[in-house]
């Protein structure tokens, strides 16, 4: 009897030990996150500087007349230039040169393996106060930096930081192959210091096409339209807004082709439809021309080429943009300096474009077109102190002290001739951590590059002591 009781003790724990063996073997692998993978593949994104068009001319018949620009106050039909590609003529609602709208399907739905991140409040509205004060800084490679930068921008009483989310480093490994380790660590410092954001999103992959690497249009626009989608439902209610594109009045942010206001408003529509589908909340900002009067292969001037998109558009920008988006770089002039004084001299530029009020000129545009209504977002704006004297930059350079004493007084500007339509108003930059003073933006920045040290610049002391 004992031993058929002891035999069954044997037994029974025998079975207990071989389940227990088993179970351990089953049990389910440690998830690797998301925000972890391809972090080592990523390539560093190309920076597109701003770009000033081309310098004075030492006549003194330069002016801004001589330049062959729409001017916002008259008709395209009666002011578009002879040498205007007839993809924009003012006959037809879009350019006949771009490609077919049909055949660039426009997405319906977020894709089902859609990760959306919790939001931290209720979302804002897409009227913005005038003016919303932020600054660009570029947090992709080093995050004690980045933690840094966010904390002096929101110290300096800002509440916006734009930032750049390049495509190709994100989706770059292949289709639907996403890296969120640099994107998820941003938003993240941004929302624990209470700032919103600004994405600029704009250098495809190579899989996409679109004359890689030079930055330009995807191939097909729904590729593009997927990616929209799956970033902003995943930050839904983190990301305030989104820039499509960056200066596509250029070639070399059209993929080296001749710039074309037609085909960006029909990629501008499809972004737009996307991002909503992931967001509803989320404001879509158009591309911040690049401020040039120059008609070469290379650029087309931006009012000509805002104009020309609200034909495109058929005059109405609904489902296509929330904001405009502009940029105003202030060249050699005070901000407050009338744009027909620096067109009548050659010293100053010699055209409306080269100077802070440039905006303006892009305001009446929207106003001529029924977009009295709608803000603009001017997305880049600032003075250089590039003393370098082979620098195409060098002959509207300022002083740091005079930098920041524009600064202030463009804000004031603002607040006090442009309100209400002027919302966020991004200036450049907080310097990135590898800038030398043999790079161009060096000069442009508002605080010195470096780290652990913190070292300003006298505009950013006098933007963090200026009344908001």
């Amino acid at each position: 009897m004992f031993q058929r009781k002891l035999a069954g003790r044997l037994l029974m724990f025998t079975l207990l030990v071989a389940f227990l063996a088993t179970a351990g073997a089953c049990s389910l692998p440690t998830p690797t996150p998301t925000a972890r993978l391809l972090a080592t593949k990523t390539p560093k994104p190309t920076f597109t500087p701003l770009m000033p068009t081309d310098a004075p001319a030492t006549s003194s018949t330069s002016t801004g007349a001589a330049t062959p620009t729409l001017a916002p106050t008259m008709t395209s039909q009666s002011t578009t230039p002879q040498t205007a590609p007839s993809e924009i003529a003012s006959s037809t609602v879009e350019p006949t040169k771009t490609a077919n709208p049909t055949a660039t399907p426009e997405p319906t739905s977020v894709p089902p393996t859609l990760t959306v991140l919790p939001p931290t409040a209720a979302p804002k509205t897409l009227r913005m106060r005038s003016p919303e004060y932020g600054m660009q800084a570029f947090m992709w490679w080093r995050p004690e930096v980045a933690s840094r930068d966010v904390q002096i921008i929101r110290e300096a009483g800002f509440g916006w930081v734009k930032v750049n989310f390049g495509w190709r480093d994100i989706e770059g490994a292949g289709k639907g192959q996403f890296d969120w380790s640099h994107t998820d660590r941003i938003v993240e410092m941004a929302r624990a210091n209470d700032l919103d954001i600004v994405v600029r999103v704009d250098h495809q992959p190579a899989w996409a096409g679109g004359g890689f690497p030079v930055n330009g249009p995807p191939d097909n626009l729904q590729d593009l339209a997927d990616f929209f989608t799956t970033l902003a439902g995943r930050y839904r209610g983190q990301i305030r807004a989104y820039e499509v594109w960056n200066e596509p009045n250029l070639a070399r942010e059209w993929g080296g082709k001749l710039p074309d206001p037609g085909a960006y408003v029909k990629l501008l529509r499809v972004a737009y439809r996307a991002i909503k589908a992931g967001d509803p909340n989320a404001m879509v900002i158009s591309a911040g021309l690049s401020p040039t009067g120059s008609w070469t292969n290379e650029a087309r001037p931006d009012d000509w080429y805002l104009e020309s998109m609200y034909i495109a558009m058929g005059g109405n920008s609904d489902g296509y943009f929330d904001v405009l988006g502009a940029h105003g770089a202030g060249y050699k002039s005070p901000p407050e300096r009338d744009p027909a004084e620096v067109a009548a001299n050659p010293d100053l530029g010699g055209h409306r474009s080269m100077c802070f009020r440039r905006v303006e000129d892009l305001r009446a545009i929207m106003v001529k077109y029924g977009d009295g209504d709608k803000q603009i977002a001017l997305l880049e704006f600032g003075w250089t102190s590039d003393p370098r004297p082979g620098s195409p930059y060098n002959w509207h350079a300022v002083s740091e002290e005079t930098k920041a004493d524009y600064f202030v007084r463009a804000y004031q500007y603002a607040k006090q001739n442009w309100s209400p339509w002027i919302g966020l108003m991004s200036l450049i930059y907080v310097a990135d951590h590898d800038w030398t003073p043999n790079d161009e933006q060096y000069w442009w920045a508002i605080t010195e590059p470096g780290w652990p040290q913190f070292k300003p610049r006298p505009a950013y002391i006098a933007l963090k002591n200026m009344p908001k």
